[in-house]
């Protein structure tokens, strides 16, 4: 492809300025991929998670409590289960209630995920609709 330069065409002259149209549209698109890409970087921040302020609640009686312990035993309110194999039956005499109770889980902090996992997909599994975790507040 080559410019033609006829000096006998003089309403055809040499243009001189930038085509910006290709350059706007590289900026769009990376501009794009940036907006994707932010929210993935920005989750894997490391937190605490049971130090949380929470709003205070009026406790219900109906709400289920389970309570995970530093070494992963589960309590079922006050009474701690054998192992977690029982739980999931007694989740589903809860999913069975109505109106269905919530379910809330005490996690210790120093506590593995895998016991909490284990509460969590029984829960599901049983279908709770409600699963909730209770935290301290932080100290001022």
């Amino acid at each position: 492809m080559g410019m033609r330069f006829d000096s006998t065409d003089s309403e055809d002259g040499l243009i001189a300025s930038i085509n910006t149209t290709p350059l706007v549209d590289v900026m769009l698109v990376l501009l794009i991929i940036f907006l994707i890409t932010i929210p993935v970087v920005n989750s894997s921040i490391a937190v605490k998670l049971p130090l949380e302020p929470n709003v205070q609640k009026d406790a219900n009686r109906e709400n289920v409590i389970i309570t995970v312990d530093a070494q992963g035993a589960i309590y079922w309110f006050e009474t701690r289960l054998p192992d977690a194999s029982g739980l999931p039956e007694l989740l589903a005499r809860v999913a069975a209630m109505q109106p269905q109770p919530e379910l809330h889980i005490r996690g210790d902090a120093r506590a593995d995920y895998a016991p909490i996992g284990q509460v969590v997909e029984a829960a599901q599994q049983a279908g709770i609709a409600r699963i909730g975790f209770l935290t301290e507040p932080p100290s001022r």
